[in-house]
């Protein structure tokens, strides 16, 4: 689609625009309407008091059901429930794209080890590509394919490496435009010449760093085996910062824990509006019949959802998997090194903004999807970058520039219970944050709940968590939102990765 014309470009400002006004509308307003400014400020609390609940409350919900997915035996399950219409257990094949750019083996070894952990399943079901980089030179992709080939042969369907050419038109680097040319290869090589049926096989896009659940891929085998709209389905499972957590600094850990729970809610929205993101499933024959992953664009696990859901005509949902993914969280050389590598890859994540005039062109050229669905999936990506951005400056600063800045508006009985009524609500949020807190920890490995040390930094950080979702989170959205709104575009930075 036309992604250089005016109207496209207008709306990539968006993001930006609509942060910049909430961020200074406490400021300005103060002195025009200050009236309006305290009802918008309390209108926010209210959301961000529901949503705090709503979190804690579908967090809870989802521990009960990971602790249930993991002791589930799926092949069993399988048996007890199977019908007619479903695919057989035994004749699905799961293709995995794991994309890399110069990681040390130990660091590859995360998601392939994984991978060659898996039970209840035929390993033979499981076909791996490791899809590489030309640009990251013939020496390392060799030492890369030698080390993986010898460690692991015969141990999977299929165990194959990609070298992703580095000059193809309209590319941008990134993880996007690789697993596109791998998710190609394999079609062109296996597919086409008649080695699997294409509907019968399962994608899973995912990072070097992805440890999957030793049930994930039984699990995933059975959802799409049952499922009568595999073919226009993702499968997501939460994703746990819980590999390295104790060993990043305090800022990011504190990040990374809210994170964690929050993504088991998230995946339950009742209302189904939520995406898939970082390592996630489909049926092959959907992101095929989207052209695969869009070469020019860096997000890009909110935007194949989008491209499939505008393709299927509105039919493309994502369905959770209770089985929790481990991942590094991002960290580097030295404890300033590990914090610029979190904000760069913030940065790149608030990026996904960019599907947001995408979703309104497409919403326009496709009226046959429901005008309703069309809307909510818009809403839903421009709620998610707005609050990103800009909720930290609504729910301090909006709480008492107000009246700081207009001493005559704080005579006014809004204005002198503005400050009072934020208090109370903020104290009530810290009933759910404590909730989030525990359950991260009961979900975390036993190696990283061990030691005095361990649990007297998780215990002691929390004061900083107004500073840390400042700079890890809000402030970084805000440098990606105003970038895209200056026309300023983005180069790809991998997130290092430490060797093991």
């Amino acid at each position: 689609m036309k992604k250089n014309g005016r109207a496209y470009r207008l709306l990539e400002m968006v993001p930006g625009i609509f942060a910049w006004t909430a961020i200074t509308f406490p400021i300005w307003g103060a002195f025009i309407f200050p009236r309006i400014v305290a009802y918008f400020v309390i209108a926010f609390l209210i959301y961000w008091l529901y949503q705090s609940f709503k979190a804690a409350f579908f967090a809870i919900i989802g521990y009960f059901k990971i602790i249930a997915a993991q002791k589930t035996p799926w092949p069993d399950l399988y048996k007890q429930n199977k019908t007619k219409s479903w695919l057989s257990f035994t004749e699905v094949d799961h293709v995995i794209v794991i994309s890399s750019y110069k990681e040390p083996v130990d660091v590859i070894d995360m998601a392939v080890g994984s991978l060659a952990a898996q039970i209840d399943i035929n390993l033979k079901q499981i076909h791996v590509i490791v899809a590489q980089e030309a640009r990251a030179g013939k020496e390392n992709n060799e030492a890369t394919i030698s080390y993986f080939t010898s460690k692991y042969k015969n141990v999977f369907g299929n165990l194959i490496f990609t070298s992703h050419p580095s000059d193809t038109p309209g590319e941008t680097i990134g993880k996007h435009s690789n697993e596109a040319f791998a998710a190609k290869y394999f079609k062109k090589n296996f597919i086409k010449k008649g080695t699997f049926d294409i509907d019968k096989l399962t994608l899973t896009s995912c990072d070097v760093d992805t440890i999957f659940n030793p049930k994930y891929f039984s699990a995933l085998t059975y959802s799409f085996a049952s499922s009568e709209n595999r073919y226009y389905r993702f499968w997501q499972s939460p994703i746990f910062w819980h590999h390295n957590i104790n060993s990043v600094p305090g800022p990011i850990r504190i990040i990374g824990t809210l994170g964690n729970v929050i993504h088991i809610a998230n995946i339950q929205e009742p209302d189904g509006l939520f995406f898939n993101y970082s390592c996630y499933s489909s049926s092959y024959r959907l992101i095929d019949s989207a052209g695969y992953w869009d070469i020019d664009m860096i997000p890009e696990d909110w935007h194949i959802f989008l491209q499939t859901f505008f393709s299927s005509g509105g039919r493309s949902q994502v369905e959770p998997i209770f089985l929790p993914t481990i991942v590094d969280a991002p960290d580097g050389k030295s404890y300033f090194g590990a914090l610029k590598n979190r904000y760069s890859q913030c940065v790149r994540h608030a990026w996904g903004a960019i599907d947001i005039p995408y979703a309104i062109k497409q919403s326009i050229n496709h009226p046959e999807i429901p005008i309703i669905t069309r809307i909510l999936r818009v809403y839903r990506l421009i709620e998610t970058h707005f609050i990103w951005s800009s909720n930290w400056f609504i729910l301090t600063l909006g709480t008492s520039l107000p009246v700081i800045l207009n001493p005559t508006f704080f005579q006014t009985s809004i204005g002198f219970n503005l400050p009072r009524i934020s208090n109370i609500i903020l104290t009530v949020c810290l009933i759910p944050l404590i909730s989030l807190i525990i359950l991260d920890w009961k979900l975390r490995p036993k190696y990283q709940k061990t030691g005095l040390g361990n649990i007297l930094k998780n215990i002691l950080q929390w004061p900083f968590m107004p500073l840390a979702t400042l700079t890890m989170s809000v402030l970084p959205g805000l440098h990606s939102h105003t970038r895209l709104m200056l026309g300023h575009r983005l180069e790809y930075k991998t997130t290092q990765k430490k060797a093991k």
